[in-house]
């Protein structure tokens, strides 16, 4: 199947419900690149998110953007801190939404209606989808992972009581007609149809030697990121962390005074121009970290972190295309950080793929939402998990994780969508 580059008009105004999960910024960093394309196109889109509007308005000035802040649909991994999930309490609070399912399905499918929308999108929120067949509006999914393989984990390891999570999520997502998938992907086997598209990442503003002479940082210096939210309380920045001569931009909320090698950016800083103006970058990985740092070849510093399921799939693409050097925990809080800056400098990252996933996805959308059928089926969301993808016990008597969820540590998910995408932006259609 081939998606002509670009996103041409429509030949009617359309009318997008895009929901994101309110878990970090990667999703919503990630939806901004696609719906600005959906709005230059001439269309609507309406987006449920639980992320802060700058988010959105930084990139996007449109009176056809409506932001809706809802925060009960979609919540994510709890984390215990900033480098830990905590499964009981992941599970515990998806849980609280399903008490609430009935009354969430129902104020959705009126919303739906009451817009009028012509298709609905969601990363990653699974109870997105069944509202739209509720509406009778056609839905598809845009993302690297989904929640029931997030969650398998967890029931598997903290909650067996809570097995019944997945199969709930898995039958939301399958009534979603299709997957926009993203490189650095995770299993997603509740999907029957796949388009594989590339990074999607948000487009520059401003070239290297602008941001530096607008901070006053010659070209001479060794510039650092650090993106570390919810870093431990009490922890405070030293100078002698950095290597004489370098300087660390500081992401987030650092209460106490920073030395002064440590600059703090303002909360609305654009990120990509920042990462395109320095040397490397020390942080956590996810989606929006790894593409971006990928499509302007910022060597990543990172720490990994427990119960991130999505997190070896992402790692395994940074490390593949030479991007990414492991710091241990114990170094990043006791300042140890020379060594991981000298190797991550030494590094040249060779990722060559498409970086317009933005455009090629909201393409897809697009002709999906004015009618184009890319569904290789008309079997209904149970029928769908019933035919190949249901879910099994993966030994007698134990725990209902599918046995694709256990095999997931194995599967690589390297690919970025770019084979499929010619030189023209054009992609093809793929299957799982």
């Amino acid at each position: 199947m081939r998606i002509e580059d670009g996103v041409s008009g429509s030949r009617k105004h359309l009318v997008f419900a895009y929901y994101v999960s309110g878990h970090g910024f990667g999703h919503a960093t990630r939806v901004v690149e696609v719906v600005r394309h959906l709005i230059v196109a001439g269309h609507d889109v309406h987006v449920v998110t639980g992320a802060p509007d700058f988010v959105f308005t930084t990139e996007i000035q449109s009176p056809r953007l409506f932001l809706r802040k809802v925060l009960v649909l979609d919540c994510g991994a709890v984390q215990a801190d900033a480098l830990t999930v905590d499964p009981v309490a992941s599970l515990e609070k998806y849980s609280e939404t399903v008490v609430a399912r009935a009354s969430i399905l129902a104020t959705e499918v009126e919303w739906l209606n009451s817009i009028k929308a012509d298709l609905v999108i969601t990363d990653v929120v699974a109870v997105a989808c069944r509202a739209a067949a509720d509406a009778g509006i056609r839905s598809v999914c845009v993302g690297n992972f989904s929640w029931d393989f997030i969650y398998s984990e967890y029931v598997a390891t903290a909650g067996y009581h809570h097995k019944s999570i997945i199969s709930q999520i898995a039958e939301d997502y399958s009534h979603c007609e299709l997957l926009i998938r993203l490189p650095g992907y995770s299993p997603m086997p509740a999907f029957r149809d796949v388009i594989d598209v590339p990074l999607v990442v948000r487009r520059l503003h401003k070239s290297r030697k602008e941001v530096r002479s607008e901070m006053g940082i010659s070209e001479d210096v060794k510039l650092v990121i650090l993106n570390f939210g919810g870093q431990p309380a009490g922890w405070k920045l030293k100078e002698e962390y950095l290597p004489p001569g370098w300087l660390c931009l500081v992401c987030g909320a650092f209460e106490h005074e920073l030395p002064p090698n440590f600059i703090k950016l303002p909360k609305d800083a654009y990120t990509p121009d920042v990462m395109a103006a320095s040397d490397c970058m020390i942080g956590k990985i996810g989606y929006g970290t790894v593409s971006e740092a990928l499509a302007y070849k910022l060597p990543v510093v990172y720490i990994r972190r427990d119960n991130f399921n999505e997190e070896p799939f992402l790692r395994n693409m940074l490390e593949y295309y030479r991007g990414g050097v492991e710091m241990i925990k114990r170094d990043l809080f006791e300042g140890h950080w020379r060594p991981y800056l000298e190797r991550a400098t030494s590094l040249k990252p060779n990722y060559d793929g498409g970086v317009n996933g933005g455009q090629v996805a909201a393409r897809i959308l697009q002709d999906a939402a004015d009618g184009k059928n890319y569904a290789s089926d008309k079997l209904s969301g149970a029928q769908r998990l019933r035919d190949g993808y249901q879910l099994q016990r993966v030994h007698e008597g134990d725990t209902n994780i599918p046995e694709w969820y256990v095999r997931a540590e194995f599967e690589l998910g390297l690919r970025t969508g770019s084979h499929s995408v010619d030189n023209n932006g054009s992609s093809l259609c793929e299957s799982c």
